[in-house]
């Protein structure tokens, strides 16, 4: 059975249709990230989970039971905000067991549980500390833990990590999904983040403009994007523009070269105009090893990226971006040369309209 379910899902603020009609099952225990620019509804939706704004239409339940209609502190949901929300006026330990005494639970069993909590995010040694003589790693670990504290159904947590600096981000992010497993909670993680989103999750519901684009595993969402704006905001892409010569075979021709596709083309015929995508990475150059698709290429230029060097390659009237691993005993093209590059079938993927 579905743990938390969102079944056809709207909100409008007056005019404004902020989510459309949003249909989302979420298994106990997955880790689920929303992920899409500003704007796109993401985190509208954590909200109406969470209980702070009422859907216009349709019904949410966790384990079955109906909590449309009710108030933040009727449901069993822990949130994480952006911005701790820490008490500053309370300890950490304080902090942690601020839901618990809301509830009314027994002192002994609110220090048992705060101890436990403080242990999980490795703060023992800061529990009479007030959040002022935290960092911003520790407070948001605090944050957790008191979100954590009430043995929520679900945990949402809205970009957590973004007035982090991007070490700590990295370290952070990879104890909350730690803890979310070790715990088995039901986690929805709402991100602009790309990298966040692929490294934490089960499963990403890419948004834009209040819908879902695409739903699937960071497998799924990074390598068969289904549309071009899920191509185009997760990961680095080509994209251009080609006509479909062949259906049955999948060949299609882009300023007189041709690529080949393992998508299925029967919903297109002959002349068709497409927008096709392939990854810098699924690139390499034919002499080292011929894939189905070769073509003539004149290399513009070379970036070193670090580990990566990214090789910007024209075939026909377009730039395409090749990437490959950096090694001291790489031999790099020149600039004006002219060349092969080679991407298998399975590569290139025929974009929906």
């Amino acid at each position: 059975m579905t743990h938390l379910a969102l079944t056809n899902i709207s909100k409008r603020f007056g005019d404004f249709t902020a989510v459309h009609d949003f249909n989302l099952g979420v298994n106990k225990g997955e880790f689920v990230s929303f992920l899409g620019p500003s704007g796109c509804g993401k985190t509208t939706t954590l909200r109406m989970i969470a209980g702070f704004e009422t859907p216009s239409t349709g019904t949410i339940t966790i384990e079955g039971v109906d909590i449309t209609n009710k108030a933040p502190n009727q449901r069993n949901v822990g949130m994480v905000f952006q911005s701790y929300a820490l008490f500053p006026n309370m300890t950490v330990a304080q902090n942690i067991g601020f839901g618990l005494r809301v509830r009314k639970e027994k002192e002994t069993d609110i220090k048992n549980r705060v101890e436990e909590m403080l242990g999980i995010i490795g703060l023992a040694s800061k529990a009479d500390s007030y959040p002022y003589q935290l960092s911003g790693g520790q407070m948001q670990r605090v944050a957790l833990a008191r979100a954590l504290a009430i043995r929520p159904e679900v945990l949402l947590l809205d970009e957590p990590l973004s007035a982090l600096d991007a070490k700590i981000r990295v370290a952070l992010r990879a104890e909350i999904r730690s803890i979310q497993q070790r715990l088995g909670i039901t986690a929805i993680y709402v991100t602009h983040d790309q990298e966040e989103a692929l490294s934490l999750s089960d499963r990403i519901v890419v948004m834009r403009e209040g819908e879902m684009d695409q739903v699937g595993t960071p497998f799924e969402i990074y390598n068969f994007p289904k549309t071009a704006f899920v191509a185009n905001f997760v990961g680095t892409l080509n994209t251009a523009d080609a006509v479909v010569v062949d259906p049955a075979k999948g060949l299609l021709n882009m300023d007189g070269s041709e690529f080949a596709t393992a998508q299925d083309l029967k919903d297109r015929k002959k002349g068709d105009k497409v927008r096709f995508s392939i990854r810098p990475e699924r690139f390499s150059f034919a002499s080292e090893q011929r894939k189905d698709n070769v073509v003539d290429c004149t290399i513009e230029n070379i970036t070193f990226l670090g580990s990566v060097v990214r090789i910007q390659v024209k075939i026909g009237n377009t730039k395409f971006n090749m990437d490959t691993f950096n090694n001291p005993f790489l031999e790099l093209p020149k600039i004006g040369a002219k060349d092969q590059v080679t991407c298998s079938r399975e590569a290139v993927l025929v974009l929906a309209d």
